[in-house]
């Protein structure tokens, strides 16, 4: 049996924040050593090209020695940011390229997200304050159809580019790998793959998102298709793909949580 497993697995003992950052910040510099005990990577990626990913979203602690990178995540509004739902943490804090810090109102979890077998790990966090959009810090959209199998997308992060061992990039890495559909999907992960999953990799292996990068996106025709969710334990394996959260299938609960609770800032602020 393969060893399956969620993309975050830091235990989490401190309040949390998330940085959506611009590609001028090299990476992370101000996380540190920090960034160095995350389990976060792409692997046989590249350096993106800069700016080319301004709703990228890093969450993280906030810790004595500076913050602990955990989770990816994407802007999708000025105030609201998608990720996995198994991401979830206490106390998140938003603070972006810009040096801005924004406190995260409220999360919503989808309620039918399954912990056992990833169904539905999908997770809106809306924020007390919008942040700045500007030439560094943008939403992307989302996709308003399915992709097709064997398109080619582009998955980003900060983690390490080596696996099982973890060496991490100094700027924002970006992998290119191609959908495909559920039903060879699901010979790989027999009984493991649900419509609300959608796999991406490349036949030969080498390229693949792992540990720490989850809820970060799945780039493809420049809409946003998918959420790094889970897959092996040694990643970039041949016939093993990634994982993603299908996000053309949570469109509709996306726009209706927004719609419902856009204007219901100041009873869930802490």
């Amino acid at each position: 049996m393969p060893v399956l497993f969620p993309l975050h697995w830091s235990p989490v003992e401190a309040q949390a924040q998330f940085k959506v950052l611009p590609l001028t910040c090299k990476a992370l510099n101000s996380l540190g050593s920090v960034v160095a005990q995350d389990e976060s990577r792409i692997i046989g990626g590249h350096e993106c090209p800069k700016h080319a990913q301004p709703f990228q979203v890093i969450l993280s602690n906030s810790k004595k020695n500076g913050p602990d990178v955990q989770c990816g995540g994407v802007l999708i509004e000025k105030d609201w940011v998608l990720t996995a739902a198994h991401c979830d943490q206490e106390g998140l804090r938003a603070n972006e390229g810009t040096e801005q810090c924004i406190t995260s109102m409220r999360k919503f979890p989808h309620p039918n997200y399954n912990a056992t077998t990833h169904d539905s790990d999908i997770m809106l966090i809306q924020l007390c304050n919008s942040a700045n959009i500007n030439d560094f810090v943008r939403p992307i959209e989302l996709a308003t159809e399915c992709v097709r199998p064997n398109t080619l997308c582009e998955v980003s992060g900060f983690g390490t580019i080596k696996s099982p061992e973890c060496t991490f990039p100094d700027l924002l890495q970006c992998a290119q790998v191609y959908t495909m559909s559920n039903k060879d999907c699901s010979r790989a992960y027999p009984n493991g793959i649900t419509e609300n999953m959608l796999c991406a990799s490349v036949s030969r292996g080498g390229v693949d998102s792992c540990q720490g990068d989850s809820g970060g996106p799945l780039v493809c025709n420049r809409k946003l298709q998918g959420l790094v969710s889970w897959g092996m334990q040694i990643c970039a394996r041949p016939g093993k793909p990634g994982v993603y959260t299908n996000v053309c299938r949570f469109t509709d609960w996306i726009r209706n949580t927004i719609q419902r609770n856009s204007g219901n800032r100041a009873a869930y602020t802490y």
